[in-house]
């Protein structure tokens, strides 16, 4: 998607999709070298040194994200005399981001080893790599998570002259570049970045792999073939072939266009209205996302931010997965019975199930049956995936289009690692919040006032965390939305005798 954000530039040229497609291929290589499993048919790369590895990830994912969503292209869109004006601004961002994370490489080394000291230098580098990362997810994912980080800057600033629950010590505003920046626990390049490089990178190329060597198409195919006698008919075939989609996309966006595209119109043409037929694959896309065993990356990020095995996450939300698609399954029979729609099978030739699409229906289950059995057998999460992913890589000459351009293998690659790129740039302001809670000891607070204004009262503080997850849900993107809420009310939910698990799949779902 992103390259093809590029394409359509004006002022694009084939350099800079070169440019963006080796970076991010690069990328992606340097993930499966980094989380290489520790197993005798692979030799041992990784894990590679911390701060050259954060910095070197989050700046190369600054660079794609930027050159695939240009302000130039922007601009430009609206007027061609802004073009200099959109190159001067990429050009600023890129260079001042890509600045402030080599001073991080370099500082970070220094301060291990007790020879550091901080100055003014320091702070003005970490609010100008803050602002370059808050503005280039403004770009990508739009302003709802930029406002939050801008907000969370002003507040760890201004702290001070807050009232009531939110107001602060001083800041000193030097020494605030650790916490910001300069730190690997809790900063913009802390454990959070860390998750996402270590454990989440091979899973989103695992995903991006399964998508684009032919299992994708095959899967609506054989869903529409499953429900041809429902009433439902195609509304049945989105739900199923979403959810089935899902467990190896896990995003909702991506899920709607492999999908979407042909079931909507077919939905429409059974005799339901555009509304319903768009609203079915809209929710039934967005289930994708809590379906194991990919959910998304969150629960792979739930797993090392709680400390409780994948595998018992992964299990635990298999169940609520089921009862999602099982109610939008009947919600479409109630419809169908009000329509009096009536099971006629599609006469679509582009839709007959073919020998080739059984074949190809191998290259996902295989992947996905390994990674549940090599976490059954201790594997790491990112091993788990990887070693899937070496075994998807064979499995895909079985389909004719790749053995006729094996290339294909490594662009899948390469958009795995775009997607990274700009999942990152949202990860990065999360990171900018966690820094400003972490530093300011907020969410303790808000735990200790929501336990005496609820008087003990659970089902409150859960209503309470289920609007902000809503609120946030509807403008930012699953993972940091989740991330923002229970960092904030976790402590509140744990408080009350919730257990971790539990608390974190509520705010999760909602």
């Amino acid at each position: 998607m992103a390259v093809d954000n590029v394409s359509r530039s004006p002022v694009a040229e084939p350099l800079i999709r070169r440019f963006v497609f080796a970076t991010a291929f690069v990328m992606a290589c340097v993930a499966i070298a980094n989380s290489m499993p520790n197993v005798w048919i692979f030799p041992r790369i990784g894990p590679l040194p911390n701060e050259p590895l954060r910095a070197g990830i989050l700046g190369a994912s600054l660079l794609v994200a930027l050159l695939s969503n240009s302000f130039t292209s922007l601009l430009v869109a609206r007027s061609k005399r802004l073009m200099i004006p959109g190159v001067l601004i990429d050009a600023i961002l890129i260079c001042v981001g890509l600045f402030a994370f080599w001073r991080y490489f370099v500082d970070t080394s220094a301060i291990e080893d007790g020879l550091f000291f901080f100055d003014p230098f320091h702070i003005w580098t970490a609010l100008a790599g803050s602002a370059c990362i808050i503005t280039a997810c403004w770009r990508v994912w739009g302003a709802p998570l930029a406002v939050c980080g801008i907000i969370a800057l002003v507040y760890f600033y201004t702290g001070h002259y807050w009232p009531w629950l939110f107001e602060t010590a001083p800041v000193e505003f030097v020494e605030s570049a650790e916490d910001l920046w300069f730190n690997q626990n809790d900063g913009v390049l802390g454990n959070i970045l860390g998750i996402m490089i270590y454990t989440v990178f091979p899973f989103v190329l695992l995903g991006t792999m399964l998508e684009r060597t032919g299992g994708g198409r095959s899967l609506i195919k054989i869903a529409f073939h499953l429900t041809r006698r429902y009433r439902g008919g195609p509304a049945h075939a989105a739900i199923i072939a979403s959810s089935l989609f899902g467990t190896m996309s896990g995003g909702a966006v991506t899920n709607v266009v492999g999908t979407g595209v042909i079931t909507i119109p077919m939905i429409k043409r059974r005799g339901f209205d555009p509304s319903f037929a768009g609203g079915v694959e809209a929710t039934a896309s967005c289930g994708g996302q809590i379906m194991p065993p990919i959910m998304g990356a969150a629960g792979l990020v739930m797993a090392d931010f709680t400390g409780i095995s994948y595998l018992t996450i992964i299990v635990a939300a298999l169940v609520p997965a089921l009862a999602y698609y099982a109610s939008l399954f009947v919600s479409v029979i109630f419809e169908a019975r009000r329509l009096g729609v009536t099971a006629v099978p599609d006469v679509d030739e582009g839709m007959a199930v073919r020998t080739q699409d059984f074949i190809n229906l191998v290259m996902i289950v295989v992947p996905v049956t390994t990674v549940v059995l090599a976490l059954s057998n201790g594997l790491s999460p990112a091993g788990s995936g990887l070693m899937a992913l070496f075994i998807l890589v064979p499995l895909t000459f079985f389909n004719p289009d790749i053995r006729r351009d094996p290339l294909q293998i490594l662009v899948a690659l390469s958009r795995g690692g775009q997607q990274f790129a700009r999942l990152m740039m949202a990860i990065g302001v999360v990171g900018v919040i966690v820094a400003v809670l972490g530093a300011t000891g907020l969410p303790n607070d808000f735990a200790q006032l929501a336990a005496k204004a609820t008087d003990s009262w659970l089902l409150l503080t859960l209503l309470l965390a289920m609007a902000s997850a809503l609120l946030l849900g509807m403008g930012m993107p699953t993972l940091p939305a989740y991330l923002t809420i229970i960092l904030i009310m976790g402590p509140s939910l744990q408080q009350f005798g919730l257990a971790v698990l539990t608390a974190h799949m509520f705010v999760f779902y909602y």
